[in-house]
Protein backbone atom coordinates (compact mmCIF):
# COMPACT_ATOMS: atom_id res chain seq x y z
CA UNK A 1 0.00 0.00 0.00
CA UNK A 2 1.35 3.33 -1.03
CA UNK A 3 2.59 5.49 2.35
CA UNK A 4 1.87 9.37 2.01
CA UNK A 5 3.46 12.03 4.47
CA UNK A 6 1.15 14.92 5.32
CA UNK A 7 2.18 18.63 6.27
CA UNK A 8 -0.04 20.30 7.88
CA UNK A 9 -1.26 23.13 9.01
CA UNK A 10 -4.16 23.99 11.57
CA UNK A 11 -5.77 26.69 13.97
CA UNK A 12 -6.64 24.34 16.87
CA UNK A 13 -8.87 26.99 18.28
CA UNK A 14 -12.37 24.87 17.61
CA UNK A 15 -10.94 21.81 18.28
CA UNK A 16 -11.07 19.04 21.28
CA UNK A 17 -6.78 18.58 20.23
CA UNK A 18 -5.44 16.58 17.34
CA UNK A 19 -6.42 12.97 18.44
CA UNK A 20 -9.98 11.58 18.07
CA UNK A 21 -11.83 11.64 21.19
CA UNK A 22 -15.13 10.38 21.87
CA UNK A 23 -16.80 13.75 22.10
CA UNK A 24 -15.63 17.01 20.09
CA UNK A 25 -14.01 17.38 16.36
CA UNK A 26 -10.73 16.40 16.40
CA UNK A 27 -7.53 17.66 13.63
CA UNK A 28 -7.16 13.73 13.08
CA UNK A 29 -11.17 12.77 12.84
CA UNK A 30 -11.18 15.77 10.59
CA UNK A 31 -8.66 15.07 8.21
CA UNK A 32 -9.77 10.36 8.36
CA UNK A 33 -13.21 11.89 7.75
CA UNK A 34 -11.70 14.26 4.53
CA UNK A 35 -9.64 11.43 3.37
CA UNK A 36 -12.56 9.17 3.27
CA UNK A 37 -14.43 11.35 1.31
CA UNK A 38 -11.73 11.52 -1.19
CA UNK A 39 -11.00 7.76 -1.78
CA UNK A 40 -13.40 5.62 0.09
CA UNK A 41 -11.47 4.70 2.50
CA UNK A 42 -11.68 4.82 5.99
CA UNK A 43 -7.83 5.08 7.03
CA UNK A 44 -5.47 5.70 10.12
CA UNK A 45 -3.75 9.19 10.15
CA UNK A 46 -1.08 8.79 12.44
CA UNK A 47 0.27 11.74 13.18
CA UNK A 48 3.74 12.93 14.93
CA UNK A 49 2.52 13.97 18.30
CA UNK A 50 -0.43 15.05 19.80
CA UNK A 51 -1.55 18.79 20.11
CA UNK A 52 -3.90 19.71 22.63
CA UNK A 53 -7.24 21.79 22.54
CA UNK A 54 -6.42 25.60 21.48
CA UNK A 55 -3.22 24.45 20.05
CA UNK A 56 -1.94 25.14 16.49
CA UNK A 57 0.53 23.85 14.12
CA UNK A 58 2.15 25.51 11.30
CA UNK A 59 3.99 21.93 10.07
CA UNK A 60 2.55 19.03 11.95
CA UNK A 61 3.00 15.85 10.07
CA UNK A 62 1.15 12.41 9.50
CA UNK A 63 1.14 9.45 7.44
CA UNK A 64 -1.40 7.83 5.98
CA UNK A 65 -1.47 4.51 3.58
CA UNK A 66 -4.31 4.08 0.85
CA UNK A 67 -4.86 1.22 -1.84
CA UNK A 68 -4.40 3.05 -4.76
CA UNK A 69 -1.42 4.84 -5.83
CA UNK A 70 -2.61 8.71 -6.23
CA UNK A 71 -0.57 11.73 -7.34
CA UNK A 72 1.01 13.08 -4.39
CA UNK A 73 -0.68 16.81 -5.40
CA UNK A 74 -3.55 14.98 -5.86
CA UNK A 75 -4.11 13.74 -2.64
CA UNK A 76 -3.15 16.58 -1.46
CA UNK A 77 -5.69 19.15 -3.45
CA UNK A 78 -8.52 16.55 -3.10
CA UNK A 79 -8.31 16.13 0.71
CA UNK A 80 -8.08 20.07 1.08
CA UNK A 81 -11.14 19.88 -0.95
CA UNK A 82 -13.17 17.74 1.20
CA UNK A 83 -11.58 19.56 4.59
CA UNK A 84 -13.13 23.16 4.07
CA UNK A 85 -14.21 25.06 6.16
CA UNK A 86 -12.11 23.63 8.37
CA UNK A 87 -9.28 25.86 9.77
CA UNK A 88 -6.83 22.59 8.64
CA UNK A 89 -5.19 22.38 5.44
CA UNK A 90 -2.18 19.85 3.79
CA UNK A 91 0.50 22.15 3.04
CA UNK A 92 2.51 19.38 1.38
CA UNK A 93 2.37 15.30 0.70
CA UNK A 94 4.81 13.34 -0.30
CA UNK A 95 5.21 9.92 -1.37
CA UNK A 96 7.23 8.11 1.08
CA UNK A 97 8.55 4.71 1.91
CA UNK A 98 6.80 2.04 4.09
CA UNK A 99 9.22 2.19 6.54
CA UNK A 100 8.74 6.25 7.56
CA UNK A 101 6.43 7.02 10.29
CA UNK A 102 5.54 10.26 11.27
CA UNK A 103 6.04 9.85 15.42
CA UNK A 104 8.61 7.21 15.22
CA UNK A 105 11.29 8.23 12.49
CA UNK A 106 11.03 12.09 13.89
CA UNK A 107 14.45 13.23 14.73
CA UNK A 108 13.27 16.29 16.51
CA UNK A 109 10.48 18.52 17.21
CA UNK A 110 10.00 22.43 17.12
CA UNK A 111 7.75 24.91 19.21
CA UNK A 112 6.78 28.06 19.23
CA UNK A 113 5.16 30.09 21.94
CA UNK A 114 3.85 33.45 21.20
CA UNK A 115 3.16 35.99 24.37
CA UNK A 116 2.08 39.71 23.39
CA UNK A 117 3.15 42.22 26.14
CA UNK A 118 1.32 45.59 25.75
CA UNK A 119 -1.93 47.03 27.38
CA UNK A 120 -4.23 46.69 24.46
CA UNK A 121 -5.96 43.34 23.58
CA UNK A 122 -4.95 41.50 20.37
CA UNK A 123 -7.72 42.00 17.54
CA UNK A 124 -6.54 40.12 15.05
CA UNK A 125 -4.40 37.36 17.38
CA UNK A 126 -7.00 36.51 19.81
CA UNK A 127 -6.51 33.14 20.86
CA UNK A 128 -3.30 32.54 18.73
CA UNK A 129 -1.35 34.51 21.53
CA UNK A 130 -0.85 35.17 24.88
CA UNK A 131 -1.58 38.27 25.96
CA UNK A 132 0.31 39.96 28.87
CA UNK A 133 -0.98 43.87 29.56
CA UNK A 134 2.37 44.28 30.54
CA UNK A 135 6.09 45.05 30.00
CA UNK A 136 8.34 41.70 30.17
CA UNK A 137 12.05 41.32 30.40
CA UNK A 138 12.62 39.18 28.12
CA UNK A 139 16.33 39.35 28.53
CA UNK A 140 16.05 37.38 32.10
CA UNK A 141 13.61 34.99 30.41
CA UNK A 142 16.27 34.23 28.06
CA UNK A 143 18.95 34.22 30.59
CA UNK A 144 16.59 31.56 32.60
CA UNK A 145 15.69 29.06 29.93
CA UNK A 146 19.30 28.05 29.35
CA UNK A 147 18.84 26.00 33.40
CA UNK A 148 16.18 24.05 31.11
CA UNK A 149 18.60 23.22 28.17
CA UNK A 150 19.98 19.81 28.48
CA UNK A 151 19.44 16.14 30.00
CA UNK A 152 16.91 16.89 32.87
CA UNK A 153 14.26 15.30 34.72
CA UNK A 154 11.49 17.39 33.68
CA UNK A 155 8.98 16.48 36.68
CA UNK A 156 8.54 19.48 37.27
CA UNK A 157 7.30 20.68 34.04
CA UNK A 158 5.08 18.04 32.70
CA UNK A 159 1.30 17.63 33.36
CA UNK A 160 -0.07 15.35 36.34
CA UNK A 161 -1.52 13.13 34.26
CA UNK A 162 1.38 12.31 31.66
CA UNK A 163 1.03 9.16 29.91
CA UNK A 164 5.01 9.52 28.99
CA UNK A 165 7.51 6.34 30.74
CA UNK A 166 10.04 8.62 32.35
CA UNK A 167 10.15 12.32 32.96
CA UNK A 168 13.59 12.56 31.58
CA UNK A 169 13.98 14.24 28.04
CA UNK A 170 16.78 16.01 26.29
CA UNK A 171 16.42 19.79 25.63
CA UNK A 172 18.24 20.55 22.48
CA UNK A 173 17.09 24.44 22.57
CA UNK A 174 14.88 26.99 24.47
CA UNK A 175 15.53 30.72 23.34
CA UNK A 176 13.79 33.89 24.37
CA UNK A 177 13.36 36.61 21.95
CA UNK A 178 11.52 39.60 20.59
CA UNK A 179 9.97 39.49 17.52
CA UNK A 180 7.67 42.56 16.28
CA UNK A 181 6.50 43.20 19.11
CA UNK A 182 6.10 39.86 20.78
CA UNK A 183 8.17 37.25 22.87
CA UNK A 184 8.43 34.32 21.07
CA UNK A 185 9.79 31.18 23.39
CA UNK A 186 11.21 28.78 21.07
CA UNK A 187 11.57 24.88 22.00
CA UNK A 188 13.73 21.79 20.42
CA UNK A 189 14.39 18.55 21.00
CA UNK A 190 13.43 14.87 20.09
CA UNK A 191 10.32 14.29 21.82
CA UNK A 192 8.35 16.89 24.63
CA UNK A 193 6.64 15.81 27.58
CA UNK A 194 2.93 16.27 28.29
CA UNK A 195 2.11 20.45 28.46
CA UNK A 196 6.42 20.76 28.74
CA UNK A 197 6.05 23.45 26.76
CA UNK A 198 3.38 25.43 28.15
CA UNK A 199 4.96 25.02 31.64
CA UNK A 200 8.29 25.94 30.66
CA UNK A 201 6.43 28.81 28.67
CA UNK A 202 4.68 29.79 32.33
CA UNK A 203 7.91 29.36 34.26
CA UNK A 204 9.65 31.97 32.09
CA UNK A 205 6.76 34.49 32.02
CA UNK A 206 6.86 34.53 35.63
CA UNK A 207 10.64 35.38 35.42
CA UNK A 208 9.49 38.19 32.66
CA UNK A 209 7.37 39.90 35.16
CA UNK A 210 10.19 39.54 38.53
CA UNK A 211 7.73 37.24 40.02
CA UNK A 212 10.33 35.03 39.86
CA UNK A 213 14.29 35.59 40.02
CA UNK A 214 16.27 34.06 37.05
CA UNK A 215 17.56 31.33 39.80
CA UNK A 216 14.11 30.36 40.69
CA UNK A 217 13.59 28.27 36.93
CA UNK A 218 16.74 26.13 38.12
CA UNK A 219 15.37 25.29 41.39
CA UNK A 220 11.97 24.43 40.05
CA UNK A 221 13.73 21.66 37.51
CA UNK A 222 15.71 20.51 40.41
CA UNK A 223 12.42 20.38 43.09
CA UNK A 224 11.30 17.26 40.62
CA UNK A 225 7.85 18.83 41.64
CA UNK A 226 4.80 19.06 39.83
CA UNK A 227 3.52 22.20 42.51
CA UNK A 228 7.00 23.75 42.14
CA UNK A 229 5.99 25.23 38.88
CA UNK A 230 4.45 28.13 37.80
CA UNK A 231 0.86 28.58 36.39
CA UNK A 232 1.15 27.11 32.79
CA UNK A 233 0.82 29.01 29.89
CA UNK A 234 -2.62 29.12 27.95
CA UNK A 235 -3.10 26.60 24.74
CA UNK A 236 -3.68 29.73 22.48
CA UNK A 237 -0.22 31.04 22.46
CA UNK A 238 1.55 27.52 21.37
CA UNK A 239 2.39 26.29 17.73
CA UNK A 240 4.12 23.56 17.07
CA UNK A 241 6.31 25.21 13.80
CA UNK A 242 8.01 21.29 12.22
CA UNK A 243 8.93 17.83 12.75
CA UNK A 244 12.47 16.85 11.38
CA UNK A 245 13.24 13.22 9.82
CA UNK A 246 16.31 11.62 8.23
CA UNK A 247 16.91 12.59 5.30
CA UNK A 248 16.82 8.51 3.61
CA UNK A 249 13.37 7.80 5.42
CA UNK A 250 11.24 9.89 3.39
CA UNK A 251 10.71 9.71 -0.34
CA UNK A 252 9.61 6.81 -2.34
CA UNK A 253 11.06 6.42 -5.82
CA UNK A 254 7.49 7.57 -7.69
CA UNK A 255 8.88 4.67 -11.05
CA UNK A 256 8.83 2.60 -8.31
CA UNK A 257 5.95 -0.41 -7.38
CA UNK A 258 4.40 0.18 -4.33
CA UNK A 259 5.91 -1.19 -0.94
CA UNK A 260 4.07 -2.75 1.17
CA UNK A 261 4.25 -2.55 4.55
Amino acid sequence: MPRYKLTIEYDGTPFVGWQIQAIGASVQGELRSAIERFTGETVTVAGAGRTDSGVHATGQVAHIDLKADWPADKVRDAVNFHLRPNPIVVIACESVDATFDARFSATARHYRYRILPRRARPALDENRVWWVPRELDVAAMHEAAQSLVGHHDFTTFRATGCQAKSPIRTLDRLEAFTHEGEIWIEASARSFLHNQVRSMAGALKAVGEGRWQVGDVARALEARDRTACAAVAPASGLYLLRVDYPANNQRRDANAAPVVP
